[in-house]
């Protein structure tokens, strides 16, 4: 099976079944345990995409996810986070990116459909200029390489991972589990526009080879948005979302210094 040439179960094995001939991964989550799986190699750019269906029903606390991360303790994270609803409310997608273990970069959206009723793409291109979260293609998310204006970015070498956990220990709403068991759906488990790197768990960050231009990914016009894309980009982020952290003056009062490259006024 493609999921089991790319990916392991990382835990919760109890709670993860197959279907459609192995071309479908089902993940659940009970009072006992949720579930994981990870790919089995690290990589340094690429094109990285899942085909989702999120639980439905009242799944307050129940979160989902698809993300990059690697493993140190000073880590980089690219995520998408399926945030539970309460009944009748719609489901919350967060993004976020950690750089050298700092993270607080969320933005939120209410998506232009339901996703718990079929499943849907999400996508993210990462390259050494510039990273774009997107859902079935159209642009959620733009975070550009500045590090020559002082701006941390995403560097080392990152795993494929998938999970569905219980967020009520983290100060989200308790989880109704008359509800139970909550269940994450997942297709599309190849992993080919991408650069995969040699690391071992003491040293996952050697991937100056991943910007090669020999990778269509890292070609110069995807550097940034097209014009179709900008228009949607800019759509999207006006209508659907729903928090940006780098509009939260409390949170901070001086916003960090990538929000003056990233919004889509400025790509």
């Amino acid at each position: 099976m493609e999921f089991d040439r790319n990916y392991n179960i990382t835990w919760g094995k109890e709670h993860v079944g197959f279907d459609n001939q192995g071309s479908e991964v089902m993940l659940s989550l009970d009072e006992h345990s949720g579930a994981g799986f990870g790919s089995k190699l690290s990589y340094g750019s690429g094109i990285f995409q899942m085909r989702m269906k999120i639980p439905p029903k009242d799944s307050a606390g129940v979160i989902t996810t698809f993300y990059l991360t690697s493993f140190d303790n000073a880590h980089d994270e690219l995520d998408f986070e399926f945030m539970g609803n309460g009944e009748g409310k719609p489901i919350t997608l967060q993004t976020n990116v950690f750089v050298d273990g700092q993270g607080g970069r969320e933005q939120r959206f209410y998506l232009w459909f339901d996703p718990t009723t079929q499943f849907h793409t999400y996508k993210i291109l990462w390259n050494d200029h510039t990273i774009v979260f997107y859902v079935d293609d159209t642009p959620i998310r733009i975070f550009k390489n500045n590090t020559r204006n002082g701006v941390p970015y995403p560097s080392k070498a990152m795993q494929v991972e998938c999970s569905i956990w219980n967020a009520s220990w983290a100060g989200q709403t308790p989880i109704d589990w008359s509800h139970a068991p909550y269940i994450a759906h997942y297709q599309g488990f190849s992993i080919n526009d991408t650069c995969s790197s040699i690391c071992n768990h003491q040293d996952c960050s050697g991937v100056q080879h991943c910007s090669s231009s020999e990778y269509w990914w890292n070609s110069k016009n995807l550097w940034q948005l097209d014009t179709n894309q900008q228009k949607k980009y800019k759509y999207v982020t006006t209508k659907y979302m729903t928090y940006d952290y780098c509009t939260d003056r409390e949170r901070y009062p001086n916003p960090p210094i990538e929000c003056n490259f990233n919004r889509f006024d400025a790509i």
